[in-house]
């Protein structure tokens, strides 16, 4: 076994790994960028070793100066978790010409899936189903619509080097291709070194699945059950869970058979990941092979008890697995959602800044939380936005699903937007609790974005409650301070509170509240000052976040953030003759969604615009967005162009 290893990466999965080479005993080398310098990872490896300023071009990926980190540590043995050098061949044969270990699999394995092109050619010598398409070089972008005019639409566009959502864009007609096949080169070669695309039938309503494959250097193959990660947006898992309700047993002893062909075929050891795209009536085919660990292995290591950063680990050193296909067997089931640095309020649109404020649920045998930052930390333009992952164990779907919504309800992040509400939204969709999900499901029931979950009558009543009983605190801390006039509050307590610009009437009376007549039995501690309130109303829990804004509250629970005003029924009652302030008109300027890199302009001043009309292009964290025109209209001056680096809602463009 190895005595020190180094990980070849950042944030969370330097972290993960770190926590389990700890527990094996193994000393740790961590390896970060300027921007990472106090980062956790950082701090909790035995070493660390500086390589560059933050791009990861300068220093993440930068192969030789981790050689020579490894050397001048003494690690014999590098873990590249995901991303960055993980899935690079050159990067696993530079170690073995040095004598070092590669956790993962041979570099010919990687090389022949890492090349998705490469790959359907291989997986369909190994009689793996694979997905109608064109697999070859794309000369041009005419070309490219010849190809996906033969195949016919819709079709998926994809970076041959891609992974992780970046290099692919789905086109359901010519003028889809035409717009976004530079835009996928362009992406492949930024993210990747690699401008190389391929087209593919796009299969519609489909599932996404896949298989967890698990090796050692000694023959030895098992497929470790299927993940269901079809609720993605823009082709970026967000919500991922094993077993899949999908998939039956048949149908995992066929895909599971598949998935170990082609890694057999490719003399694959280590972890890895076979993808699968999955029809209504079960049909599956081959996308693509993930010759790494992937973001969402937690999920499989819940449900089958094993650690696979740790079976990793023991394969590169040469052991044989000590466990056959027929000792797998999963246990319950879990779900993981990934919290990101983004804001669904404002079309997902990524959010970078330091963490003002941050604490994560706490962790149980049901609940884990993976992630590399703490209270402070920055969140950089120059990596993956994703914050943490969310992990829940229970017996049954509707265990696991509930405990992850209870558990987002105790997430304190503050200082950038987050994905948390959403996430929480997902978890108490009729349609996913159903289980009748595909990879459409997010465009299909938020085709106008996200607005927060909606909250039953219920959960109005039952915030109320809460609303009444922080004001009687707050009350009672005022009445505490000296020199104040109102004194201690009476025994009974009536108040007003609005909800969303509903009136509720409350009465508190000890424990017992009665909202609009109905009574409610709630405990609900509050200390003023208190961020997270834990409440019991009626025996049930419930979690709510609250921030003061001046006068009023926003209380934040179930995936949504309600603003909350509580008075005096007397005052309240005066609340109808106050202003309103009506906020500036911004429509006749195109402002900068988020903190970005202006990399296209495409009109002048004096152009005339049509509604949909592609008006510039904002690279933010490796991904190209395109702003469009909202309606019709005359460019009247230009403020930014190509190059100019922008804040949040900095003007583009002005219009007459």
């Amino acid at each position: 076994m190895f005595d020190k290893i180094l990980i070849a990466n950042r944030g969370e999965i330097a972290c993960r790994v770190i926590r389990t080479a700890r527990a094996m005993g193994i000393k740790t080398v961590a390896v970060y960028s300027d921007a990472d310098a106090r980062s956790p990872h950082v701090l909790m490896a035995d070493q660390s070793v500086r390589l560059g300023p933050p791009p990861a071009s300068d220093s993440y990926l930068l192969a030789d100066a981790i050689l020579l980190a490894a050397k001048e540590t003494g690690a014999q043995a590098v873990h590249p978790g995901y991303g960055f050098l993980s899935e690079r061949e050159s990067f696993a044969r530079l170690l073995a010409d040095n004598d070092i270990a590669f956790i993962g699999p041979p570099p010919a394995a990687i090389a022949a899936m890492g090349d998705k092109i490469e790959s359907k050619k291989l997986a369909l010598a190994a009689g793996v189903s694979v997905v109608p398409g064109f697999i070859g070089e794309i000369r041009d972008t005419d070309h490219a619509v010849e190809i996906a005019d033969g195949i016919g639409y819709p079709v998926m566009m994809k970076a041959s080097a891609g992974g992780g959502g970046k290099g692919m864009r789905l086109a359901w007609s010519e003028r889809d291709v035409r717009e976004g096949f530079d835009a996928t080169k362009r992406e492949g070669l930024a993210s990747f070194g690699d401008d190389r695309v391929f087209i593919e039938k796009f299969v519609e309503s489909p599932r996404h699945i896949e298989i967890q494959l698990l090796g050692d250097q000694h023959g030895n193959l098992v497929y470790l059950g299927e993940r269901e990660c079809s609720v993605q947006r823009r082709h970026q898992k967000v919500v991922e869970e094993a077993p899949s309700p999908f998939v039956t047993p048949k149908m995992r002893r066929a895909m599971g058979a598949q998935a170990v062909e082609l890694a057999r075929a490719v003399g694959y050891h280590s972890a890895g990941t076979v993808e699968f795209i999955a029809g209504a009536d079960r049909s599956f085919y081959f996308l693509e092979m993930n010759t790494r660990l992937q973001v969402e292995h937690p999920v499989t290591e819940y449900v089958t008890g094993l650690d696979l950063v740790e079976q990793m680990i023991r394969v590169a050193a040469g052991e044989r697995l000590s466990f056959g296909q027929d000792d797998v067997w999963l246990d319950g089931w879990a779900v993981e959602t990934r919290v990101y640095a983004e804001d669904p309020y404002r079309g997902f649109l990524p959010s970078t800044g330091r963490l003002v404020r941050y604490r994560p649920p706490a962790t149980s045998a049901e609940v884990r939380v993976d992630d590399g930052v703490v209270e402070g930390s920055d969140i950089s333009m120059f990596y993956d936005p994703m914050i943490a992952k969310l992990i829940t164990h229970g017996a049954d779907r509707k265990d696991a699903i509930d405990a992850q919504v209870a558990a987002l309800d105790r997430f304190e992040i503050d200082g950038i937007g987050h994905n948390v509400d959403f996430l929480s939204a997902l978890m108490q969709h009729p349609r996913f609790r159903s289980g009748a999900i595909t990879t459409g499901f997010i465009a299909e029931e938020y085709p106008d974005g996200f607005a927060g979950a909606p909250a039953d009558a219920a959960l109005v009543a039952r915030m109320a409650a809460v609303a009444g009983l922080i004001a009687t605190a707050e009350t009672l801390r005022a009445g505490q301070i000296s020199g104040q006039l109102n004194g201690a509050p009476d025994e009974v307590a009536t108040w007003v509170a609005t909800i969303d610009g509903v009136a509720h009437d409350v009465l508190i009376e000890g424990e017992q509240v009665t909202v609009d007549g109905t009574g409610l039995v709630v405990d609900a501690p509050y200390v003023p000052g208190q961020r997270l309130v834990e409440a019991t109303v009626n025996g049930e829990p419930l979690a709510i976040r609250v921030a003061r804004r001046g006068t009023q509250w926003r209380f934040t629970t179930r995936g949504a953030s309600h603003r909350v005003s509580v008075l005096r029924p007397e005052i309240a009652a005066l609340t109808q003759h106050m202003i309103e302030k009506v906020p500036p008109d911004l429509s006749r300027f195109l402002l900068c969604p988020m903190p970005g890199l202006v990399t296209a302009v495409h009109v002048a001043a004096g152009d005339r615009v049509e509604a949909g009309q592609p008006l510039a292009v904002v690279e933010a964290m490796k991904m190209e967005n395109i702003l469009r025109a909202e309606k019709a209209g005359i460019v009247a001056r230009i403020d930014a162009g190509p190059g100019d680096s922008l804040a949040v809602d900095a003007v583009i463009m002005e219009f007459e």
